[in-house]
Order: C-alpha cells, then sequence, then structure tokens
C-alpha cells in the first residue's frame, strides 16, 4: 500500500493493535476468521503505518495500552473499538454491540483489568507478528 492508504485509509476501517501481545495477535486472527469479506485492516501500534495513524489522529504514539479502531475520519479506543469491530462482523457478533449504552467508564474498566494483565496471562512476543502471503494485503505496510 502506498502512503496516503496507510495513513487515510477510505474504504476500510483498520484495527491498530499491540503486535508483542500473544492476546492482541490472538484477536486479530479471530476477526480474520470471522471476516472473509476482507472487511477490516490491521497494523501494529508499533509499525510505521500503525504511527502514522496515531499521529493523524492525536494519539499517543508511546501507548500501547489500547486498541483503536480507525474507520475514516473516526477512531475510536478500547471497549467502544471492541464493541465496533463485532458490530461491523455482523451476526451472531453484533448482537454483542448493544453493550454500548453502558457507560463507557464502566466498559473500559473491564478493558483495562485484561489490558493491565495481559503479558502476564498470555505472554508477549519478542516481535510483531508477520502476516503470511494471504494476508498480507490485510495489513497496512
Amino acid at each position: 500500500m502506498n502512503d496516503d492508504e496507510a495513513t487515510a485509509p477510505e474504504s476500510h476501517p483498520v484495527l491498530l493493535f499491540d503486535g508483542v501481545c500473544n492476546l492482541c495477535n490472538g484477536l486479530i486472527q479471530w476477526v480474520i476468521e470471522r471476516d472473509p469479506e476482507g472487511r477490516f485492516r490491521f497494523a501494529a501500534l508499533q509499525s510505521d503505518a500503525g504511527q502514522r495513524l496515531l499521529s493523524t489522529h492525536d494519539l499517543p504514539t508511546e501507548d500501547f495500552e489500547t486498541f483503536v479502531l480507525v474507520d475514516g475520519e473516526n477512531y475510536y479506543t478500547k471497549s467502544t473499538a471492541a464493541l465496533r469491530v463485532l458490530k461491523g462482523l455482523g451476526l451472531p457478533y453484533s448482537l454483542l454491540y448493544p453493550a454500548v449504552v453502558l457507560p463507557r467508564f464502566v466498559r473500559d474498566r473491564v478493558y483495562d483489568f485484561v489490558a493491565d494483565h495481559r503479558y502476564g496471562w498470555f505472554g508477549k512476543r519478542e516481535s510483531c507478528m508477520v502476516p503470511d502471503e494471504s494476508l498480507e494485503s490485510r495489513f497496512l505496510e
């Protein structure tokens, strides 16, 4: 992909994730398996594309404690991002989207608890995941 596509993806929502987190990588694989149409694109927060998208939306470039969904000019973080991904995957996953009516501070407390313990519970990689050839086009460079 060229720099313009990595900076402002208009046609596909982009999930930014902690590329060295085993839980995060597992969740990205889970989304890929449930998104055969290829609606979502992906980038590690630590990657050049991830860093450009964070900067574009005035988000911290050193904070890898959050999951970010960039959808056109909009972005969502933490539990809101996760719920919007579930909505985007369609049935049956979208049935969980109404949880968005719960106060964000409540949803994000649960999110933060898991995020704070993810390395201890699931481990950490030495480097970011490298997608195989069949998935390469879904990851921003």
